[in-house]
């Protein structure tokens, strides 16, 4: 089983936010924090949350894809995210906390594009989607404290993603 997985990439703000909303989907068995894009060979969290190396935070999602498709993780991804916000994500500012999908071949690519502006074509927001489509670069996992920071600290967990803003704006943009 382990040997069909492949992996995905995404930067959606505070890396341990974007992972608890992966890691409940069927067919995703695995989800990684870490760093991606940046210029400093394996970056540590103060490093990047200083905004000088050039890394954004990541996930790295491995996955079934005969259970769940790419497309389907890019969908979970838009409302993990405030994508119209080139700033970083809710209270996390800075460019190591802007939003990336970052794509590893041309069909990826090319999946995350038509997402991208099938998301645009909604008219969901009144603002440009800021979310960029990056090639896949070295990802540098993170530190262990960082890895499922969720279930580890359930309620300083809590407590950040309410603080932020991400769990107000999510119920509100991205409820059913």
């Amino acid at each position: 089983m382990k040997n069909n997985l492949k992996k995905a990439y995404f930067a959606g703000g505070c890396f341990w936010c974007v992972e608890a909303g992966f890691r409940t989907h069927h067919g995703v068995k695995e989800v990684f924090s870490g760093y991606m894009g940046g210029k400093t060979e394996n970056p540590t969290y103060e490093e990047v949350s200083e905004g000088n190396t050039g890394h954004k935070e990541v996930i790295e999602v491995h996955y079934n894809p005969d259970l769940i498709s790419y497309s389907k993780l890019i969908d979970i991804f838009w409302t993990q995210i405030d994508p119209t916000d080139s700033g970083g994500q809710f209270s996390d500012r800075g460019s190591q906390y802007q939003t990336a999908i970052f794509y590893q071949n041309k069909e990826e690519q090319g999946i995350a594009k038509n997402s991208k502006l099938s998301l645009e074509k909604t008219k969901k927001f009144n603002r440009a989607i800021a979310t960029k489509i990056l090639p896949a670069t070295t990802f540098w996992k993170a530190e262990e404290e960082h890895q499922n920071y969720a279930c580890k600290n359930p309620l300083r967990y809590q407590f950040y993603e309410s603080a932020s803003g991400r769990k107000k704006f999510k119920e509100k943009v991205w409820r059913k």
